[in-house]
Formats: structure tokens, C-alpha cells, sequence
């Protein structure tokens, strides 16, 4: 879906609207959610913050009525898919993805035709209809698995991110994998360039690279040429990300992925120097949540995210397909 912009307004975060916050989130017998790229505020507030998968799966294990997603449609919509019974609230209905609308239902049909017996692995950075036309979900973190886990003789269609598909393409090194040409605005903008002044930059800092990037290809050259030392060049998740930060002994990080997860990782480990590679590579769908949006949805009980019935039982059969293989607990 396409997000139109507004200028910020409304409240600014003190405590009194902290206490409204958490007195609404009580009152609505509701849980608050907030993706590692949302606004600090935003992450603070929440009962939860992580990656879209963990997050939805919390909602599905909480006993919250209503789930409040601060986060893009698409992490909405899985929420729902996961929680037919709850409420799913996102605070403004606006906020698409740019990855998301890289591929629609007709389109995966379409390619669907053209190789008919082929295994459909989609992202779950993707929408519920694109879900019900996919065999097996993935996340950044176990697409790899996924894949592995298909017959090595079964065509492979992945979308919709081409930058993950060619990721997983030159890990399981399968011939066989077609790849959708899809990308994030966002992470597709953090280039290699970019990455090897920073790292020359600072030679003894880690990276930490999203495999959505860009530069992902990159980082592993640098390693492969000697440039940086392997060890140092991370290909993560933003769950790993978090995971990695508490247990790296570097004393700086180059972050290639979208700049609101430098908030997480910085209160992972505080002792650590966090800077992005590209300090500008930041998504003006996820800043659509703000503490005025999110006030507002609280209180007057908007936007809910509906997703049809038959179209979320056969999404609901890809993403469980997906948790059954390889590692559940990582994300986008």
C-alpha cells in the first residue's frame, strides 16, 4: 500500500503521555508492540519491541484482546493471520513498505504459470495475499533453512527481496532458485562504496550487515579479499543483531540496516560505539508511527487491520510451514 506523508504534530512524548499510553493499553486489555525500527519513543513504550515475526508471535501466545502493532501494514496483517480471534490495531494505516509492494497476488500467480512446479519460498516481508500464494514463508534469518529444507532437484521461486534471494542463492548454492527483482527503498541504499570507506575508516569495527542490503555482497568481498577479517563481517537478521551486540568484544559497530536499530543496540551494549554505515537510510513508513498516531489509535480505537478470512487461512498454512523449519525464533 502506498503511504502518503504528513508533517509531524501533535503531542510531544513526556510522561503524561506515557501515562496515557499505558493507562490506554490497561483500559483496552491490549498489548503494545513496536518493530526495531520505530521511533525511539515508540520503542520505549512498547510492552515488546523486536522484529516483526517474534513480534507477531508474541501477540498470537499473549492473552491480550487487542494487539497494538507499531510497525508497517504487512507486520499488522501477519499479526492478524496468527490472531484471527484479537483485535490489530496499527496507529496509522498509511504506513505500507515499499519491499511489500515490490510483488502483488497476481504477479506470484503469473510466475506461479510459468513455472508451475516450483516450490514458493516468499519472504515474510510481504502482504497476506502474497502469503496465501506461497508455499513457505521465511525469514531473513532462516531462509537459508528453508530452502536447504526443499528437495535440491525442486525449482525454487523467492521473492519478493532480491538482495536476500541472491543471499540465500550463494549460501545453499543451488542453481535451481529464480529470484524476484523486488527490493527495500530503505536497505537497497546502504551501498557497497559506502560500506568499504566506513570499514577503511575504522579497520577493528565489527559489521553488522542485513542481508535486505545492498552492500551484503560487498562486506562478504571485503572479508574474501582480506580487507576486513572474516570474523568481523556479520550477515544478520535484526534479532541476530541484537543477539550479536551482547556478545561481541569489538568496541565499535557498523550498522547496515535501517537507522532505528541502533536504538536497540545501543541499550544491548552500552559500552559499544553503534554507528550506521548510511546514517541517512531511514524508513518514512515506520516514522509514521508517532506518539500523536499512536495516542490517537489508542483512543479512538483506529486503524484495524482486517485481512479475509480464506485469504488468512492460507497465509496462516505458509507462515506455520515456515516455523516448523529450521530456526523460529529470528526475523526480518
Amino acid at each position: 500500500m502506498t503511504a502518503i506523508m504528513t508533517p509531524y504534530s501533535g503531542v510531544e512524548p513526556d510522561a503524561a503521555w506515557r501515562d496515557e499510553v499505558r493507562r490506554l493499553v490497561d483500559q483496552r486489555d491490549a498489548v503494545l508492540l513496536a518493530h526495531n525500527y520505530q521511533l525511539p519513543e515508540i520503542q520505549d513504550i512498547a510492552d515488546f519491541t523486536g522484529d516483526s515475526l517474534a513480534l507477531s508471535r508474541i501477540a498470537a501466545e499473549s492473552s491480550a484482546s487487542t494487539i497494538v502493532f507499531c510497525g508497517v501494514h504487512f507486520m499488522a496483517e501477519t499479526a492478524k493471520i496468527l490472531s484471527p480471534g484479537k483485535t490489530v490495531l496499527i496507529p496509522d494505516e498509511r504506513a505500507g513498505c515499499s519491499l511489500a509492494d515490490s510483488i502483488t497476488a497476481a504477479d506470484l500467480r503469473a510466475w506461479k504459470a510459468q513455472h508451475p512446479d516450483a516450490v514458493v519460498v516468499s519472504y515474510v516481508n510481504t502482504t497476506a495475499e502474497v502469503k496465501a500464494e506461497t508455499d513457505i514463508c521465511c525469514t531473513s534469518s532462516n531462509a537459508v533453512d528453508v530452502v536447504a529444507s526443499i528437495p535440491a532437484d525442486k525449482e525454487v521461486l523467492f521473492c519478493p527481496d532480491q538482495f536476500l534471494g541472491a543471499h540465500v542463492k550463494r549460501v545453499t548454492g543451488r542453481d535451481n532458485i529464480h529470484v524476484w527483482a523486488g527490493e527495500c527503498h530503505v536497505h537497497a541504499a546502504i551501498n557497497g562504496p559506502e560500506l568499504a570507506e566506513r570499514a577503511s575508516q575504522d579497520p577493528s569495527a565489527d559489521l553488522f550487515v542485513h542481508p535486505e542490503c545492498g552492500c551484503a555482497t560487498s562486506a562478504l568481498y571485503l572479508a574474501g579479499e582480506g580487507i576486513v577479517p572474516a570474523e568481523k563481517v556479520k550477515i544478520l537478521s535484526t534479532g541476530d543483531m541484537v543477539k550479536e551486540a551482547k556478545a561481541t568484544h569489538a568496541k565499535s559497530v557498523l550498522v547496515a540496516t535501517e537507522i532505528g536499530m541502533l536504538h536497540q543496540l545501543r541499550k544491548a551494549a552500552p559500552e559499544i560505539d553503534f554507528r550506521a554505515v548510511n546514517d541517512r537510510a531511514s524508513c518514512r513508513y515506520m516514522k509514521m508511527i508517532t506518539p500523536a498516531a499512536l495516542l490517537r489509535s489508542l483512543r479512538e480505537n483506529k486503524d484495524e487491520v482486517h485481512v479475509d478470512p480464506d485469504t488468512a487461512a492460507r497465509a496462516r498454512a505458509s507462515v506455520q510451514r515456515m516455523i516448523e523449519i529450521g530456526r523460529p525464533g529470528g526475523g526480518e
